[in-house]
């Protein structure tokens, strides 16, 4: 594969997945999140930003490690979970800070938790390096489904 086709592979996936992170952008927390009480261990507000960037970034550096190591054919079945566990990660800003639907966000983490884990999985066969890229990712989105349960908790 030449140098350039890399760089458009990597460019796609980082366009792909920095669509997915719209939505945590279209969806702030603002004022509703603000006045609700937070479980213990929850960071400050400025760790989220920076958490996310670095996932965000080490995904699209998965994805882009997979389909440079995987045939053209086996692609699809490679990469579907970790298609599938972007839309689901979209999908969790829009129920909980969008329409502050804290039990549904919660279902939708454990979807997402069950996605990452098949990925990682998946990616491992053709890229451990790839699969690692995304266990800290998996650790944050369990760390989140915590926060997420608590918070629910908290706030009936």
């Amino acid at each position: 594969m030449t140098a350039m086709r890399s760089a458009l592979v990597l460019t796609g996936w980082l366009a792909l997945v920095a669509l997915a992170a719209l939505t945590g952008i279209a969806t702030p927390p603002g004022d509703w999140y603000a006045g609700l009480t937070k479980p213990p261990l929850t960071p400050p507000d400025l760790a989220f930003p920076i958490a996310w960037s670095t996932l965000y970034l080490l995904m699209a550096l998965a994805a882009w490690r997979v389909t440079l190591a995987v045939p053209p054919a086996a692609r699809w079945q490679t990469l579907w979970p970790f298609l599938a566990q972007l839309v689901a990660n979209a999908l969790w800003s829009i129920l909980f800070f969008g329409l502050h639907w804290m039990g549904l966000a919660l279902l939708d983490l454990l979807l997402l938790w069950g996605l990452i884990a098949l990925t990682i999985r998946r990616f491992a066969r053709v890229s451990p390096a790839a699969a690692w890229l995304l266990v800290p990712y998996l650790a944050w989105v369990s760390f989140a489904a915590y926060l997420n349960a608590a918070t629910w908790w908290l706030n009936g």
